[in-house]
């Protein structure tokens, strides 16, 4: 069947509002009216083809909470009405050890990613959720808790994610202390989540207004980076730091600010490749740099159960799908707080 989409068609052309043809549902699949979809950074960089793998017709979106409108005939986790969401995958290969273990974003084979992947039923090519509806196997669909403001929920199933697996991953305990750099789409909720976990939080930042709303979302502290005299204050006093940004950058300050043991997970992903860090502070204090992936479906599900005992969502600015261009515009200011939502159900088709 054909849906209405927001479809780019080039790299050089916008977005516009267009047809897909939409996959026949297989017995482990649901469909799902689309009703929120959330715009990240890498939609841009894919509509855009600035990472030199996107495939046209493309339709971007991996921020997806809607409701189910159908089940197939092995479907047994959700039923018609039921509010679910989908973030960055909708299949892998469910055999590999990475898949067995339930980490499907590290799948040895690559997981089909919502959009730009090769779906394996037809060998066409994903489509996102700048649409009308979505259809995803059952193991790659999570609940969402019914008390959330679902607008504010989409935006977790990528950004939420991405910043809660490594928080799960290296045991972030309450009384630690988390650093995070830039208070973007990912560090806002960074913030958030580690907060609701009981660490303590600085924020890194080189905007010093954002200060005030660092603290708002949970920060305990807030570093100006540019700032040597407050660099140097907050020397070995961090365990962890989530480096949110994407854009390359110097990693030694950073890594000063971390105890003996401490880690620096790299979030963001950078067009260009960062500078060489010194080793000589990771030697004599053990320190480590890592990098993790989005999140497993398991991890998904683990964070929108925790959001929902903290009543934890984004911060959203809610448009329609014809505003989408403004909107990548406004985001490569940054001009967002701190994250944009395409309303469906608003979108002119």
């Amino acid at each position: 069947m054909k849906i209405n989409a927001l479809v780019a068609q080039q790299a050089t052309q916008p977005l516009a509002a267009g047809q897909i043809e939409l996959r026949e549902l297989q017995p482990d699949d649901v469909k799902i009216a689309i009703t929120y979809c959330g715009v990240c950074h890498s939609d841009l960089h894919m509509a855009r083809n600035e990472w030199g793998v996107s495939r046209y017709p493309l339709v971007p979106g991996h921020e997806i909470v809607g409701r189910v409108e159908a089940a197939g005939a092995n479907v047994t986790r959700f039923k018609a009405g039921d509010i679910v969401g989908v973030g960055v995958m909708v299949d892998s290969c469910g055999q590999c050890h990475f898949c067995q273990q339930q980490e499907e974003q590290y799948c040895e084979a690559g997981f089909t990613p919502t959009y730009n992947g090769t779906d394996k039923y037809t060998g066409n090519t994903t489509f996102g959720g700048y649409a009308q509806h979505l259809i995803a196997n059952q193991q790659f669909v999570v609940s969402i808790p019914q008390n959330l403001d679902l607008k504010a929920v989409a935006p977790l199933l990528c950004a939420g994610v991405t910043v809660w697996s490594p928080l799960r991953h290296y045991n972030v305990q309450p009384g630690d202390k988390v650093g995070v750099i830039g208070l973007g789409g990912l560090g806002h909720m960074a913030v958030k989540l580690a907060s609701a976990l009981g660490a303590e939080v600085t924020l890194f930042t080189t905007s010093p207004e954002k200060g005030e709303d660092a603290r708002r979302l949970g920060a305990s502290h807030v570093v100006v980076s540019r700032d040597a005299q407050q660099m140097a204050a907050c020397q070995t006093s961090l365990d962890i730091i989530l480096d949110c940004v994407a854009a390359p950058h110097d990693l030694d300050p950073y890594l000063a600010t971390l105890k003996t043991n401490g880690q620096l997970v790299l979030v963001g992903i950078p067009d260009r490749p960062h500078p060489s860090p010194n080793v000589t502070p990771m030697v004599f204090r053990r320190l480590s740099i890592s990098g993790t992936s989005i999140g497993s479906i398991r991890e998904t599900q683990e964070m929108l159960d925790f959001c929902g005992q903290h009543n934890i969502t984004s911060d959203v600015e809610i448009i329609a799908g014809e505003e989408i261009e403004s909107a990548f515009a406004r985001m490569l200011q940054g001009n967002v707080k701190y994250r944009f939502v395409i309303d469906m159900e608003k979108t002119r088709w």
